[in-house]
């Protein structure tokens, strides 16, 4: 998609970082930025109307001189949630502010948040207050079990424009019943299983090394929990790529357990990419 970055703003902090994130992502792939300030009131109300506005444009002016692409501004009279996934069908990437929980360097995800990441057709990128983009590794987790492409595409990309090493991880556990086996027979089996695994992961991965061989590519295949190993492998990461099912609304709108875990424990910025 060669739409905009559009990035959702309401003058909060976790706004501004998203802003300045997003002005940065903006200028690596020299496409146009977009601010989008949502206000559900009747447009009668232009008294209260008046103030956000010139936050939005104020922020506007203050993105232009950091940037060499350009940079517009809007307000809607629309729920936020509405007006952020409407702009999520003709945009490249949407970027959303988030607060960080202290000590615990996760995310505090709103509602809004919450049914923007569900439903939006583009990539969504949470980014949380605090410092800039870390240095380290871009981060992808992949699960082997569903369609990886688009998710693959936008980190290898990810890594590219930041001239950074991509770590791809995919962790995986034996099926359940083998730890009533004898202990010999564990061994056997869980060695057999890891060697198969690995195989269908390098196998993955080999084609996008030949696409991408500018981007540096470490492989880790880890057994255990994929949602604790994800989190804490994003700690020395400056971004966290994730899936996120395209699910038809019968079937219900909630976030996969990695997805989840992640937007809301992982100190770095997240970037949810929908797939099929």
């Amino acid at each position: 998609m060669t739409g905009p970055v559009v990035v959702g703003f309401d003058g909060s902090p976790e706004s501004l970082a998203a802003t300045a994130w997003a002005a940065r992502e903006a200028q690596r792939r020299d496409c146009p930025l977009h601010l989008l300030h949502a206000w559900p009131r009747p447009k009668r109300d232009a008294s209260e109307r008046h103030h956000p506005v010139e936050r939005l444009a104020a922020r506007e002016a203050e993105l232009l001189t950091t940037v060499d692409v350009p940079v517009s501004s809007s307000q809607v009279p629309d729920p936020p949630a509405d007006a952020l996934e409407a702009a999520a069908r003709t945009a490249s990437l949407l970027v959303l502010g988030s607060r960080g929980l202290g000590a615990l360097h996760g995310f505090l995800v709103g509602s809004v948040s919450q049914e923007v990441l569900r439903r939006a057709a583009c990539p969504v990128v949470l980014v949380r207050t605090g410092a800039d983009e870390p240095a380290g590794p871009v981060l992808v987790g992949l699960d082997l079990d569903h369609p990886t492409d688009e998710v693959l595409a936008f980190a290898f990309d990810a890594a590219a424009r930041r001239s950074a090493p991509l770590r791809v991880v995919h962790v995986w556990s034996p099926p359940s019943g083998t730890e009533y086996m004898a202990f010999d027979a564990i061994g056997g089996v869980q060695n057999e299983l890891s060697a198969a695994e690995q195989a269908r992961f390098t196998d993955l991965l080999e084609p996008w090394r030949e696409r991408r061989p500018e981007v540096d590519v470490t492989a880790d295949l880890i057994r255990g929990s994929a949602t604790v190993a994800v989190v804490d492998a994003a700690a020395t990461a400056r971004l966290l790529v994730v899936g996120r099912r395209l699910r038809r609304p019968l079937l219900g709108t909630h976030l996969g357990s990695v997805a989840h875990a992640a937007v809301h424990h992982v100190h770095c910025p997240v970037a949810l990419v929908p797939h099929a």
